[in-house]
C-alpha cells in the first residue's frame, strides 16, 4: 500500500500551523473543486486534498500519521509505487480500517487514509466528543454583465456538499437566494457563511465560496476590468468626424465623438465606464466602418465620384502587386 505524503499534497511543512493548513487547503480548494476546476483531473486532485485537510487539521489524526511517517522512516523502503512499510506498519495506532469502511473505490478517501481512519473508527471518535468546523464548499455562479455592473438578488440552484447520517460526504442539490454586490467581476467570490459542509460536534458549518463568472453578451466583451464595443460608423463619420451615441450596461447613454480620418480598427476610449474597480476599467470601442451597399444608380455614381475625388490604393504596399 502506498504511503501518502498529506503534507506535499498540501504543499506545507511538517511543522506547518493550522491557519497555514487551512490556507493551503482553501487555495488548493478553489483550483480543484469539480465545480470551479477546468483540470480533467480535477475530481482525483480534490479527493487527496480533502484527505490530506481531514487528517492535518485534526490535531488526534495528525499525531496519529506523523508517528507511522515517523515509524516509516526508520524501517521502511522507497519502492517505485511509494514507500513500502515494515510488517506491522499498522498495529499499535488508535484508528484502523473498520468493518463497515467502504471500499476503496467507493469511498471519498483512499485506501490509504480508509486503514487508518475507517468509518468505525470516525463514529468511535464523534461518540468521544470529536469536534470539527465544517469545511468550506466551492462553487461557480455565471451571472449576465448588468447584474455585475449593478447588482442584484438571484435565486440559483447548484449542487452542494452535506454528510448523511453516519457522516459520510453526499451531494444534495440546495436552492439558495444570493445578493450579487455591485461591482463584482469575474474571479471574485462570493462568501455565504454557514451554507458549506456542516460542522461536527456542534461546531460551525463551513462557509460557501461563489465564483463570478459573467455569461457571454451580445454587445461587450469582457477583458479585466474593461469592456470592449464594436462600433460601426458610416464611411463619411470614419473620414469627416462625427458624435455619435452609444449604449452603456444598464440602460444609459453616451455621446462619443469619432475623430477625423478614423480607420477600422481605432480604439477610442470612454473612461471610467467598464467594470467596477480602484482604478474603474474602461469602455473601449473598436471603430468599424459600415459600407452602403452599391444597390441604385445614385449609389453608384457616388461611389465612382469618391473614386475620382479621392483616389486610394490600399494594397500599393504589397510587393509585386501594381493595383
Amino acid at each position: 500500500m502506498e504511503f501518502k505524503d498529506y503534507y506535499k499534497t498540501l504543499g506545507v511543512a511538517r511543522g506547518a500551523s493550522p491557519e497555514e493548513v487551512r490556507k493551503a487547503y482553501r487555495k488548493l480548494a478553489r483550483k480543484y473543486h469539480p465545480d470551479v476546476s477546468k483540470e480533467p483531473d480535477a475530481q482525483l486532485r480534490m479527493r487527496d486534498v480533502n484527505e490530506a485537510n481531514d487528517v492535518l487539521r485534526d490535531g488526534e489524526k495528525r499525531a496519529a500519521y506523523d508517528a507511522l511517517a515517523d515509524r516509516l522512516a526508520a524501517g521502511g523502503t522507497q519502492s517505485d509505487g511509494g514507500f513500502q512499510p515494515p510488517p506491522g506498519w499498522d498495529e499499535g495506532f488508535e484508528f484502523h480500517r473498520g468493518p463497515g469502511a467502504r471500499p476503496a473505490g467507493d469511498a471519498e478517501f483512499s485506501e490509504f487514509f480508509s486503514s487508518l481512519f475507517g468509518d468505525a473508527s470516525r463514529r468511535a471518535a464523534s461518540e468521544k466528543g470529536y469536534r470539527a468546523r465544517g469545511e468550506d464548499h466551492h462553487a461557480a455562479i455565471e451571472i449576465s454583465l448588468e447584474d455585475a455592473i449593478l447588482g442584484a438578488e438571484r435565486e440559483i440552484t447548484l449542487r452542494a456538499l452535506d454528510r448523511d447520517a453516519e457522516g459520510r460526504a453526499a451531494v444534495v442539490n440546495r436552492t439558495l437566494s444570493v445578493k450579487i454586490p455591485a461591482g463584482v467581476h469575474p474571479g471574485q467570490y462570493i462568501r455565504l457563511a454557514g451554507y458549506g459542509m456542516p460542522g461536527r460536534g456542534g461546531e460551525p458549518a463551513g462557509d460557501l465560496y461563489l465564483e463570478i463568472r459573467i455569461a457571454p453578451h451580445p454587445l461587450y466583451r469582457v477583458q479585466g476590468l474593461d469592456l470592449t464595443m464594436d462600433l460601426p460608423v458610416t464611411p463619411s463619420e470614419a473620414a469627416l468626424g462625427a458624435k455619435v451615441h452609444v449604449p452603456l450596461p444598464g440602460g444609459s447613454v453616451v455621446e462619443v465623438t469619432v475623430p477625423p480620418n478614423s480607420h477600422a480598427g481605432r480604439k477610442l476610449r470612454v473612461r471610467d465606464r467598464g467594470l467596477h474597480g480602484k482604478p474603474p476599467g474602461h469602455l473601449v470601442l473598436l471603430v468599424q466602418i459600415a459600407l452602403p451597399p452599391a444597390q441604385s444608380e445614385a449609389a453608384r455614381k457616388a461611389y465612382e465620384a469618391l473614386a475620382q475625388a479621392a483616389p486610394l490604393n490600399p494594397r500599393q504596399h504589397w510587393p509585386g502587386v501594381q493595383t
